[in-house]
């Protein structure tokens, strides 16, 4: 994964019943390509999924009136929601080293 990766726009982000119904662990990155919490947060984030190849990653652009963004209620960027089958298992607020997000990950595959 490039951490220059850019967010999905809204007509790119997938919708919330698809999201529902993946198989497997996805990470799910709400945030902009502009803000400055989600352009830290990209390297610890990278580095921690080029080592987990088991996880999916997606990044979502979001704002107001964000339909995908909305229904996971994300209030803050970025806000990495970790789901298991569809299903949220886990979530990280403005995270800001790879030990953090390696520990999410790693406390949400043991459940």
């Amino acid at each position: 994964m490039n951490p220059l990766t850019p967010y999905l726009s809204p007509t790119e982000a997938p919708l919330r019943a698809d999201v529902d119904a993946w198989r497997g662990l996805t990470v799910l990155e709400f945030g902009t390509d502009w803000c400055g919490h989600c352009r830290a947060a990209q390297a610890p984030v990278a580095q921690t999924l080029t080592q987990q190849p088991e996880w999916q990653h997606l990044k979502v652009e979001d704002g107001p009136g964000r339909a995908l963004g909305r229904s996971f209620r994300v209030k803050l960027w970025p806000t990495l929601v970790l789901l298991q089958d569809g299903q949220e298992v886990g979530r990280l607020l403005r995270p800001t080293a790879a030990a953090e997000v390696a520990a999410a990950l790693k406390a949400v595959q043991r459940v």
